[in-house]
C-alpha cells in the first residue's frame, strides 16, 4: 500500500509552508524546492485551499499560506484532502461488500490496521514534524 505521489506531493507542500511560518510564499519557489511539477502543484494547491488547509492570493505578491497554524494541521487531513478517506480493504468501510462476511477472519484485523493507521496519522501535525526536523539539523 502507498499513498499517491500527489498525496506526496501535497504533504510535501504543507511541511515547506509550516516551516516558513506566516511568511507567504509563491508555488513556484515551494515547487522548485521540494521538486513538484509546477502544473502539478497548482491542481493540489486548489485542492487544499477547497479543503481549508491552505489560503491564496493572486498577482506580484501572491503566493500561498497555510491556513491554521501547523500544530492544527495533521497528516491526515492532508492525505484525505488529496486521495479521500483512508481505506485498506472495501469490506472495512462497508461489511456488505464482503461475500464472507460473518465468517471473514481478516475483516477485523484490515479494521484494526486501519483504525491504527488513522489514529497515527490523526495524531501527526505540521508544528511537531518541523520541531522533529529542526532538532536532527
Amino acid at each position: 500500500m502507498q499513498i499517491t505521489r500527489q498525496a506526496d506531493y501535497a504533504v510535501r507542500a504543507i511541511l515547506h509552508l509550516a516551516r516558513n511560518g506566516d511568511q507567504r510564499t509563491a508555488t513556484s519557489t515551494i515547487a522548485e524546492e521540494q521538486r513538484i511539477p509546477p502544473s502539478f502543484l497548482a491542481k493540489i494547491v486548489s485542492q487544499l485551499s477547497i479543503a481549508g488547509l491552505l489560503h491564496t492570493s493572486r498577482g506580484a505578491r501572491g503566493g500561498v499560506t497555510l491556513a491554521r497554524h501547523p500544530k492544527d494541521i495533521t497528516l491526515l487531513e492532508v492525505i484525505e484532502a488529496i486521495d479521500g478517506p483512508i481505506q485498506l480493504n472495501e469490506c472495512v468501510g462497508d461489511e456488505g461488500k464482503c461475500s464472507f462476511d460473518d465468517e471473514c477472519p481478516l475483516r477485523p484485523v484490515w479494521c484494526e490496521a486501519q483504525e491504527d493507521l488513522i489514529t497515527r496519522l490523526r495524531g501527526a501535525n505540521f508544528a511537531d514534524m518541523v520541531a522533529k526536523g529542526q532538532a536532527a539539523v
